[in-house]
């Protein structure tokens, strides 16, 4: 599912019985079916979103300013994992395939988080004159803390 075709190394919130942290369409399009996508870790990435959305609040970059505001430490954007999600998708089906995304946020997310990111298809319809599977998605950090939900449609014929 990775743009390079290798895969990432394992999780540590992965289930004891996955091999490996993405599986491809064509073996979970049945319902039930999931897809996993590992990111080590959003500090490398928070500084890009950072400087390519143009959202410079100091909540995200100032640990001073997070502090005051009642928190721990500064912590990454929220669209960070939205996009892993988005990415976890079309790794998994193919942008083209893609027809609805939908997430909502449940939590933050620590900059250093090594978000996983899950769907599960939990619909098979037809619309449009195609067939389409309705997934589940959630991001999560390493300890299990869902920090995204969401859904996706994707079209499979």
């Amino acid at each position: 599912m990775t743009a390079t075709g290798t895969d990432p190394p394992i999780h540590p919130a992965l289930p004891k019985d996955a091999s490996r942290c993405n599986a491809g369409l064509a073996k979970t399009a049945s319902l039930g079916g999931t897809a996993f996508l590992c990111c080590a870790s959003t500090a490398p990435l928070e500084f890009v979103v950072r400087s390519a959305s143009g959202d410079h609040n100091p909540i995200h970059i100032d640990i001073d300013f997070a502090r005051s505001a009642g928190l721990d430490d500064v912590f990454a954007h929220g669209m960070l994992s939205a996009a892993y999600l988005g990415r976890l998708v079309s790794d998994w089906a193919g942008q083209k395939r893609m027809r609805n995304l939908q997430v909502r946020f449940t939590g933050i997310t620590h900059v250093h988080d090594a978000p996983l990111c899950t769907g599960k298809v939990v619909e098979r319809f037809d619309e449009g004159g195609e067939t389409r599977l309705r997934v589940d998605l959630q991001c999560a950090n390493q300890k299990g803390e869902v920090k995204l939900t969401g859904q996706a449609v994707v079209a499979i014929h």
